[in-house]
């Protein structure tokens, strides 16, 4: 919200429509020299020139640009924010995505499944402030891109630069699942919980997926697994960010649930079949609802003051009108 610590300053811009009027009614006008050059019985010279026109107009209009920011300056506006502070932690999430090609697949409300992964991470996140969010990226291979952390800026960009076949071609669940869970193994959050999203089942990696969820279950680690994606011929389209080769057609896509929920269930998890948007919304929903945390916070008041913007603002104005007369017009003032 913005406030005007000295309001009554605004009045001082009546003197504009006053200034006009006096200039109007032969006050305040420049002293000019009439001349009149003409032929002998001919036409007289007139000068029509329309971008002076133009330019005084200009240098007009910024001399009362320049003076409404000096005088809007002096009425000192000031941007009032709340900000909440946690002083208790909330929950540590990760993420892990997979990022095969066959996430490339468009069959989920027009969208690829790995687009669609991305809006739902990013409604969770804007809804659980409080929480410490991290990403696993995980194809062929698996590594965590961001750990566990409350800083949004850099949790949004690694998310949305996320590309299908950046970790190769291949679902190593298992190493995915195993990433997670060594980087939520020691924290003290007061609930801790990988979220899994994948099309496929686990075909790279040495590491068992249901090892690893095991593993998980063991060190109290919520476990919400997310298979994404239909069955048929769905259309796909990528770019191979190592070769640079395009990926265009359809794919016949063979995507198998039932490994999927066996992965959850190994660590009495939940699984959710995704097969439209509102399925993964109320996926999500409900991994917001069961991993909420009440945190303590306190909320620190912080003032934005725009004074010296609009001081430079006014300056500049002032400049530039000078210039189009003195410079560009060669108006004596």
């Amino acid at each position: 919200m913005v406030e005007f610590e000295n309001p009554a300053a605004f009045f001082l811009l009546l003197l504009v429509p006053v200034f006009y009027f006096l200039r109007y009614i032969k006050i305040f006008t420049g002293i000019t020299f009439p001349i009149t050059l003409g032929d002998w019985n001919g036409e007289f010279f007139s000068f029509r020139h329309n971008s002076r026109r133009i330019l005084s107009f200009l240098a007009s209009a910024m001399a009362v640009v320049a003076f409404v920011c000096l005088i809007t300056a002096y009425a000192n506006p000031v941007a009032h924010n709340q900000k909440k502070v946690y002083t208790s932690r909330g929950s540590d999430i990760i993420f892990v995505v997979d990022t095969s090609p066959s996430m490339a697949a468009k069959d989920i409300a027009g969208m690829t499944r790995l687009e669609a992964a991305k809006k739902a991470i990013h409604a969770l996140a804007d809804e659980n402030h409080g929480d410490c969010l991290g990403i696993v990226e995980m194809a062929r291979e698996a590594a965590v891109v961001v750990p566990p952390t409350m800083d949004r800026d850099i949790f949004f960009t690694r998310l949305d630069s996320l590309i299908v076949g950046e970790m190769g071609d291949g679902t190593a669940i298992g190493m995915g699942l195993s990433c997670a869970a060594f980087h939520l193994e020691k924290s003290t959050a007061p609930r801790k919980a990988v979220v899994l999203i994948s099309d496929g089942e686990n075909n790279a990696g040495s590491i068992n997926p249901n090892t690893a969820a095991r593993f998980l279950e063991s060190k109290h680690i919520s476990l919400y697994v997310l298979g994404i994606g239909t069955n048929g011929y769905v259309p796909i389209e990528y770019v191979d960010p190592h070769s640079g080769h395009v990926y265009s057609g359809y794919m016949e896509s063979e995507y198998d649930s039932q490994a999927l929920s066996l992965i959850a269930a190994a660590a009495n998890g939940a699984f959710f079949n995704i097969e439209t948007l509102t399925a993964l919304s109320n996926a999500f929903a409900s991994v917001s609802k069961n991993e909420t945390v009440v945190q303590s916070y306190i909320v620190k008041n912080y003032d934005t003051e725009y004074y010296t913007v609009l001081l430079l603002f006014s300056a500049w104005a002032f400049i530039i009108a000078w210039f189009l007369r003195r410079i560009i017009l060669q108006e004596v003032l």
